[in-house]
């Protein structure tokens, strides 16, 4: 079976070691070729990260443009700045490339609308990497909630809390110095905890209410968040964010990245699955999920871990070798999510219905 070859469109940090190392298993050393998909290009508006693609062995392309209209390269993956993830998809796709794009999909609602019906128009697959839904740990947790282990649900919060912007080096960048890039709290990390909690409880979030935490971080962004959902069901939850909170050192920031979800019976807790982190031995920490009752926590044996960023990838190249197209709807639907906290803090915390 002939292999879709992709190419990278931003090749930062987490492209470098993330998408490509880990999700494409360039990283020889540590995985498998895929079945599905091979990397064969990537590009950047940085020159010097050149040297890092032909490393790989990758084919080195002067501009995005180059990378679409090269015939033998079949979809992209777009890892460049926020802004840039409307037009360089609209481009692609123009030039028929099936695309995934990093979330948020776009910056503004009516150009991610427009993605997903070029997508349909022409027929191509749109996904949005949301790769915590591919976490093992997270599925597992999942399971778990959906046989009813915990009792009947009650409440659910998500954070991902830490410090970035400290430095100047930090502040300078888009994520901090430009909010309209939606790369603060809110745009960069609450995205991540919206389609979370709409997995672990397999349902849609259909309101948010949110406020801004205080401002003591000297950046052009929100510092933080404190946001209140409901979903579909009924159930309420809880997400908090900032870029303000220190969280001891390395270790103990990626533990704190998690989840609790409260049922009459038990609370499930996860430690570290909300990241990029997939499990495997030799990461920073042990992830780990567990169940309490308050006679002490008990753990949740996961098993044999997947790669998260290799998952997105081969769903992505599966629904184009089968023609079962991805949407890019679930982009949409949490871009509509980050907006609408951003409206509800404009104005004090009023409830913001998702249509």
């Amino acid at each position: 079976m002939k292999k879709l070859r992709y190419a990278i469109v931003g090749f930062g940090g987490i492209a470098v070691n993330r998408i490509a190392k880990e999700g494409f298993a360039a990283d020889r050393d540590r995985f498998e070729p895929l079945a599905l998909a091979e990397l064969a290009g990537a590009t950047d508006i940085s020159p010097a990260r050149k040297t890092a693609a032909e490393a790989l062995g990758l084919k080195w392309y002067d501009s995005p443009e180059a990378v679409f209209a090269d015939a033998a390269i079949d979809a992209v993956f777009i890892a460049s700045n926020n802004l840039s993830h409307f037009p360089l998809a609209k481009q692609a796709m123009g030039a028929g490339k099936h695309v995934i794009i990093e979330k948020p999909m776009a910056t503004r609602l009516d150009h991610a609308a427009e993605l997903t019906t070029l997508a349909a128009e022409r027929n191509l697959s749109l996904s949005v990497d949301h790769m915590m839904i591919h976490n093992s740990y997270n599925r597992k947790a999942r399971e778990v909630i959906a046989q009813g282990l915990l009792g009947e649900l009650n409440d659910i919060t998500l954070h991902m809390e830490f410090c970035y912007g400290s430095t100047p080096e930090e502040a300078a960048t888009w994520r901090c110095a430009r909010p309209e890039e939606l790369g603060g709290p809110i745009g960069d990390v609450a995205s991540h905890c919206f389609y979370m909690g709409e997995f672990l409880t397999d349902s849609k979030i259909v309101e948010v209410s949110a406020v801004y935490t205080p401002k003591i971080l000297d950046i052009r962004a929100e510092n933080g968040a404190f946001i209140k959902f409901r979903t579909a069901s009924g159930l309420r939850g809880t997400v908090r964010v900032s870029f303000n909170d220190a969280r001891g050192n390395l270790e103990s920031t990626l533990l704190n990245l998690g989840y609790e979800v409260y049922g009459s019976k038990k609370v499930l807790r996860a430690h570290g699955t909300l990241f990029q982190l997939s499990g495997h031995a030799g990461e920073p920490i042990r992830l780990r999920i567990g169940t309490d009752k308050g006679d002490g926590c008990e753990a949740i044996q996961v098993g044999e871990v997947e790669n998260i960023y290799q998952r997105v990838i081969l769903e992505h190249a599966e629904s184009i070798r089968t023609g079962q197209r991805l949407t890019g709807g679930e982009g949409l639907h949490n871009l509509r999510l980050v907006l609408a906290s951003h409206e509800s803090a404009g104005s004090g915390g009023k409830a913001v219905v998702i249509q």
